[in-house]
């Protein structure tokens, strides 16, 4: 059983999948107190936490979402904390590595895995964008003078994807996202400033695959921010 904590935009459809599949089986251990794993360390380290399973679920449910695949097994809210567990079974950092042994020989998942802080940070730049701007411009500027160490920035990217941003920021990278795709054919009958955000996420995601955007195509902003629209 294992509960990825790093952006599902990295797991490959196996992964992603059965990351979903065990989740559900997961939260029925802690809500409903079925004994099977009840005592396995990831368990363990989402007990009191299981507000924060179901915002995980979403993010697998957005990713899933982009990737064409339906999800049918929706979870209410479980619980009014939004506490995540403290502890890692694995490091973010060490989560990449682990996928990279992995994946050695099979699919790859919807973003590569980062052989750096600087691929890493521009994968993660617009969700982080979304969340905090001053964090967004300090991170940019750290990675751009090669400062930043992998491990610390992988932690700290992967925990600031548990906070939800205001919808101010949320509309801010959305903007941002749109503007690699604006000027893509076709042209949008009307003006996309009226849009709301889902249906603005919606077209964003329909051009950069349609037409292989490649920058926003590895961004995990593509996939989770589906999730705070409401767009899944």
């Amino acid at each position: 059983m294992r509960i990825w904590d790093i952006s599902p935009g990295y797991l490959n459809r196996q992964s992603l999948l059965g990351e979903h599949r065990e989740l559900h089986g997961l939260v029925s251990i802690l809500v409903n107190g079925k004994k099977g794993y009840s005592r396995h360390p990831e368990t363990l380290r989402w007990v009191g936490c299981v507000g924060a399973l179901a915002m995980r679920h979403g993010q697998l449910s957005a990713e899933m979402a982009l990737r064409g695949y339906r999800e049918h097994s929706p979870l209410p809210l479980l619980s009014s904390s939004d506490e995540w567990p403290a502890v890692y079974i694995d490091q973010p950092a060490a989560q990449f590595a682990l996928l990279k042994n992995k994946y050695a020989d099979r699919e790859a998942g919807r973003i590569p895995l980062p052989r750096n802080a600087q691929q890493l940070w521009s994968q993660h730049k617009y969700s982080i964008l979304a969340r905090n701007v001053e964090l967004y411009r300090h991170i940019g500027r750290e990675t751009a003078s090669g400062k930043a160490d992998f491990a610390a920035l992988a932690k700290q990217l992967t925990e600031l994807l548990r906070i939800p941003p205001s919808a101010g920021g949320l509309k801010n990278a959305l903007q941002h996202l749109w503007g690699h795709v604006a000027e893509l054919f076709p042209a949008p009958e009307e003006n996309p400033e009226s849009w709301p955000l889902d249906r603005l996420l919606q077209e964003t995601r329909r051009r950069a695959v349609l037409h292989h955007e490649p920058y926003l195509l590895v961004s995990t902003a593509l996939g989770e921010l589906g999730v705070l629209t409401g767009e899944t």
